[in-house]
């Protein structure tokens, strides 16, 4: 008789555990990138929220686990940078096609620059810059005789300078948590409650924004966030008239 009651215990917590996992666990994202005569595999695929990131296969699939409303970056060195709003639409286990456009791959002139007299030529003593562990693969790539050539034909410079920027916009996004509570992003900004992460994400990366965020500039902050607030808004209704439009196309 007991065994039978912790058998029927064992399976009541089995089916509780399973009912709190389902709670918690964020549904999945299953996307593939198209790009037209270019390789579609490692490219680089960020949720802004979790900055959490992974990338595609060899067919340019991907998935990940999200939210509604989260913002999807999906960048390469080659390519134009999307933004993907994850919808409710996007979550029922379909494979989600994203169009990305190729860069032009343009080498600029060499130009030889005069001569200038500076103070490192004068010998006059300079502060010296420190250079976070992003930027020094960055000044490394583009310092020397023929490596800034090679590296930027073969786009490992354009792909380091982006590592600094989100390096960047990680240590903006610190500074800003916790400053506007959820409720002032809502009610004031209309930023619709499952894009605060996202808009949080877009704002980081306005320099002017950016900029005033470091100078602790309260003002500024203020001005700036109100103005990309009504930008963001626009996109978010942009992708879902682009959403609605392409659920008419396939009927």
């Amino acid at each position: 008789m007991s065994t039978k009651k912790n058998n029927i215990l064992l399976i009541a917590l089995l089916l509780v555990a399973q009912w709190a996992f389902s709670q918690t666990a964020e549904p999945t994202f299953y996307g593939k990138i198209v790009v037209d005569s270019a390789s579609v595999e490692n490219i680089n695929v960020l949720n802004s929220r979790t900055q959490k990131a992974t990338v595609t296969n060899a067919k340019g699939e991907f998935s990940m686990g999200v939210k509604i409303g989260d913002l999807l970056i999906l960048s390469s060195f080659n390519l134009e940078t999307k933004r993907k709003f994850v919808r409710a639409e996007d979550l029922r286990g379909e494979l989600i096609l994203l169009k990305m456009t190729l860069l032009a791959n343009e080498l600029d002139e060499v130009k030889v620059q005069q001569s200038e007299i500076t103070a490192e030529s004068l010998r006059i003593p300079t502060a010296t810059k420190h250079y976070t562990p992003a930027e020094r693969k960055v000044r490394t790539a583009t310092t020397g005789l023929l490596d800034p050539l090679f590296n930027k034909l073969s786009g490992r410079t354009r792909m380091l300078k982006k590592q600094v920027l989100v390096e960047k916009n990680e240590k903006l996004l610190l500074k800003l948590d916790g400053l506007y509570e959820d409720k002032y992003y809502t009610d004031v900004l209309k930023i619709p409650n499952d894009y605060i992460g996202g808009f949080q994400y877009y704002i980081v990366e306005d320099p002017d924004f950016a900029r005033a965020l470091v100078d602790k500039n309260k003002t500024l902050t203020m001005f700036y966030i109100k103005k990309l607030a009504v930008d963001y808004v626009d996109l978010i209704k942009q992708e879902e008239a682009e959403a609605a439009k392409s659920t008419e196309t396939q009927k």
